[in-house]
Order: C-alpha cells, then structure tokens, then sequence
C-alpha cells in the first residue's frame, strides 16, 4: 500500500521539483528504530533489524519505495568512540556527495534527512550530536526532518490499546507533548527550527501514514544546488 500511498502527490511534488527519485537520510541512534522504519514504509523487509544493544546495520545501502523516493538506511550512533566515528565520516560523506548537470551546476545527491528518535528514552545525547556534529555542518537545516519512532513503549504497556493498536488518551496527550518538547529542546540545543515530529511505531505499524504524509508533504521544491 505504501509504494501507491499518495502516489499524485508525490509524483506532483516530483514533477514541480523537476526531478526523481529524490534521495531521502534516515539517521538515529541505535535502537531508536531506523531500519524497523524502512521495514514499515516499504512494507516488507528491506532492512536488517538489530536486536537490543546489537545493531544490524553496519553500512549506508539505499532502497527505492518508487520512483519518486528513495530511502538511505545508515548505521545508528552510540554503540562506541571509535564505531561513531567511522560512521559519522560515512555520513559526511554521502551527504556531501554531489553531481553536475551539464558541468555547470554543482547538486548534492541527497535531497532530505530524517532524525528518527526513541520515543521510549529521554537521553537526547546522541540526537545533538548528530545534528551538531554530523548533519547540520553538512546539510542546510530546511531540509531535515524529524520523527519519534516506539511510541507505543513511550509510557507503561497498560496505556496502549493492543484491540485498536492505538495509545489510549493518556498516551497521546503524553507523545503530544513529547513532540513539542522535542521541537523546543532541538531548537535550542542546535540552534535550529524543526518541524514538530510526527509520533510513530514502526513496530505496531502506528501512525507510519504520518510519517508519510510528513515525508510528501516537506518534499524539496527544487534540487539542492551547492555551487
């Protein structure tokens, strides 16, 4: 269903920036749900999921929903020193990878990042450092989305409804207002406006709609041009 969700508007969104597939960063720390993510936007395994403290994802390898957007799995932060910082160089590198048209233009290949964040935590360590460190130094801040993946481990299991696979109303208003204080602490960690994150669980298959709606919705208007 995913690979049609939308499909006018974002072959409309597609056609006014005039060009696809636009290529689409997943990034987090491990364990906040990236490639948990992919799975639930294609639908189907495309990515390897980690279990508990155990990352599956070692490399960047991309996957393409449709025609129109293609998604980048990368490797989560936190697991050492020494592993962020090869994967924060692999990072730097595919965000600063670039293309010319007619060797006149310079674009970058990537056209938007998204910062998945464990809904189920509160260390937002990780997430500032690699907005700071990583992302922002390298890629213009219009174009980064954020998301807060495990919404349904947010609060104790007795405040998610399992027959509607839904939060009850005490959760809701509980990832309400964690999204808002996401966006507030983002903003003033890094400096930096966000849009509000969507609230999601890629494992219930929960709100993944809005997170794609989000994707469609913030998709460029135009290529990134770099020089």
């Amino acid at each position: 269903m995913n690979s049609v969700y939308r499909q006018n508007d974002i072959e409309r969104n597609a056609k006014r920036a005039g060009f696809y597939p636009m290529d689409i960063v997943v990034v987090g720390g491990t364990g906040a749900g990236k490639s948990s993510t992919m799975n639930a936007l294609f639908e189907k395994e495309v990515a390897k999921v980690g279990h508990g403290c155990d990352p599956e994802t070692s490399k960047n390898s991309h996957k393409e929903l449709n025609q129109y957007l293609r998604f980048w799995d990368t490797p989560g932060f936190g697991d050492s020193v020494e592993k962020d910082k090869k994967y924060a160089k692999d990072l730097i590198k595919l965000l600063n990878e670039s293309w010319t048209d007619n060797g006149r233009t310079i674009y970058g290949a990537i056209d938007m990042v998204i910062v998945i964040l464990d809904g189920s935590g509160r260390d937002m360590g990780t997430t500032y450092k690699i907005l700071n460190e990583v992302v922002l130094p390298n890629f213009p801040s219009d174009r980064i989305l954020m998301a807060i993946n495990q919404a349904d481990a947010a609060k104790s299991p007795k405040h998610w409804n399992n027959q509607k696979n839904e939060p009850d109303e005490v959760l809701k208003s509980f990832l309400e207002e964690k999204a808002i204080s996401v966006k507030r602490r983002i903003e003033e960690a890094t400096g930096t406006r966000v849009c509000k994150p969507v609230y999601y669980s890629a494992e219930k298959e929960y709100n993944v709609e809005k997170l794609l709606d989000m994707i469609i919705d913030n998709m460029p208007t135009s290529r990134r041009k770099i020089q």
